[in-house]
């Protein structure tokens, strides 16, 4: 038979089959490749093999990832640099990603504008409250494994709530010295919806350095959707957007059609990636 894991605890995986769900364990000797949430899998009385996969993150732990919900709020502060660095990993990834403004029953009409202006040119931005009646369009968009990712206390899991067909998703709070959230999401776990399955990925918030560092200095560019039109204006086909003359990037920074908050976030991701090199 054939299934896809959606729950693993320990060495016992819960797998969705044209039978149901199916609680199986592995072959001893799989143990090593590791099994993983999102995997798709053959098994009879064990799980035998592993389908060659889309993708694997490893913080969390999921595989086959196909959309990814950037999730902000007005609280807390939004974190447009950590943005950025989602987006780039979900392009990196073959993830498809959206900008997802949650809350709005707390944000200003300003406060979505300005997030809309910003990513315009970017990725998909949706607006959403954590009421059922408020997720329909939302709701649309959910097909394949579908991952909510951002800072805790975003409203995620509040989300998945309001969209999944089993209501298990702990919610948090505010941390009310630092205004930050408390992660509550402890492990990964699919839930069925309509037209597909999501998964609460709080560890994404985590989002660790040496991911993005794989990509050369010169390839950061091309994950910023909002560069490329610009890029053919560039002098020399190995220009970084620094500081170079003649730079096609630089001349929409200061023309005002690409974002000096995108450009600023840009040259810090360079700035990383170039440090990461050293050693």
């Amino acid at each position: 038979m054939k299934g896809l894991v959606i729950k693993k605890n320990a060495d016992l995986f819960s797998v969705q089959s044209e039978s149901g769900v199916l609680k199986v364990k592995s072959r001893k000797n799989m143990k090593n490749d590791g099994i993983f949430v999102g995997d798709n899998v053959e098994f009879d009385e064990v799980i035998e093999n592993i389908e060659p996969r889309k993708n694997l993150l490893i913080r969390p732990p999921l595989a086959n990832v196909d959309k990814m919900f950037i999730t902000i709020a007005p609280i807390p502060k939004p974190d447009f640099l950590l943005v950025d660095k989602m987006i780039v990993y979900c392009q990196m990834s073959k993830i498809k990603p959206y900008l997802l403004i949650n809350k709005t029953d707390l944000a200003s009409d300003d406060f979505a504008s300005k997030v809309k202006k910003l990513y315009k040119n970017v990725l998909p931005v949706l607006t959403t409250c954590a009421r059922e009646e408020e997720t329909k369009s939302l709701e649309k968009e959910i097909s394949g494994i579908c991952a909510f990712a951002g800072q805790s206390a975003v409203g995620k899991s509040s989300l998945i709530n309001a969209l999944k067909l089993e209501k298990s998703a702990i919610v948090g709070d505010l941390s009310k010295k630092i205004a930050r959230g408390k992660q509550t999401t402890r492990t990964v776990q699919l839930y069925k919806t309509k037209n597909g399955y999501i998964a609460d990925t709080a560890g994404f918030s985590m989002l660790s350095l040496p991911l993005i560092s794989k990509i050369k200095e010169a390839e950061l560019g091309g994950y910023y959707p909002d560069f490329l039109p610009y890029k053919k204006n560039c002098k020399f086909r190995s220009c970084l957007h620094q500081k170079e003359k003649e730079c096609g990037i630089i001349e929409a920074v200061k023309e005002g059609r690409i974002s000096q908050e995108r450009y600023q976030n840009y040259l810090k991701i360079l700035t990383e990636i170039s440090a990461s090199r050293k050693y």
